[in-house]
């Protein structure tokens, strides 16, 4: 028994068992012949992007006003048998309004273009936001618990006071006949009556 026969019901016939074979999702199927022609989509949109910009520039402007300008002198002052497109300038209207109808959706295209990454950029600024309030926010807090640790640390200076007032302490118990309250202040020396 044939394999594909295995797997197809009894009942199945040749059309069926062939569909089954298209159907397979684990073998790749055989390439398609296009009628089109394909294009890079990527390619396409750089090339509007280029075009919408020297649509935008003063060149464009200038070097459309030189050709509109010398076709009117032309179609205005030339012999009769030479113009080709006479007074209403209907060629010209026409050629404009091409030119237009191109260069609307190529604008539009790069505008489409721009918005898109602008929109990546602003997501990738957002998240970049986020992760430095984070970490503003951790160095926040361990800031607060050094300061907080540091308030129970004796530095130099508490020290300093609390042995100077300790001193004071001292000079307030010496003793009126000038001997200190401790026996190593005695003028014979230290541990003299001890002996």
């Amino acid at each position: 028994m044939a394999p594909d026969r295995e797997k197809m019901p009894s009942g199945a016939t040749a059309a069926t068992r062939s569909q089954a074979h298209r159907l397979r999702l684990d073998q790749p199927q055989p390439r398609r012949t296009r009628v089109l022609p394909e294009w890079d989509p990527e390619a396409f949109g750089r090339l509007s992007e280029r075009i919408a910009r020297f649509l935008g520039t003063g060149r464009f402007i200038v070097w459309m006003t030189f050709v509109i300008f010398i076709w009117l002198v032309w179609n205005v002052t030339a012999p009769h048998h030479l113009r080709f497109d006479p007074y209403p300038f209907i060629f010209l209207t026409l050629m404009l309004s091409l030119q237009a109808s191109y260069a609307a959706p190529l604008i539009l295209l790069a505008q489409n273009r721009q918005a898109d990454r602008d929109r990546v950029n602003l997501e990738q600024d957002r998240k970049q936001n986020e992760r430095s309030i984070a970490d503003t926010e951790y160095l926040t807090r361990e800031m607060a618990a050094l300061r907080s640790g540091l308030g129970e640390v004796a530095t130099r200076d508490w020290i300093r006071s609390e042995l100077q007032d300790l001193m004071r302490e001292l000079e307030e118990y010496r003793r009126p006949d000038g001997h200190g309250v401790f026996p190593a202040e005695h003028a014979r020396g230290r541990d003299v009556d001890d002996r």
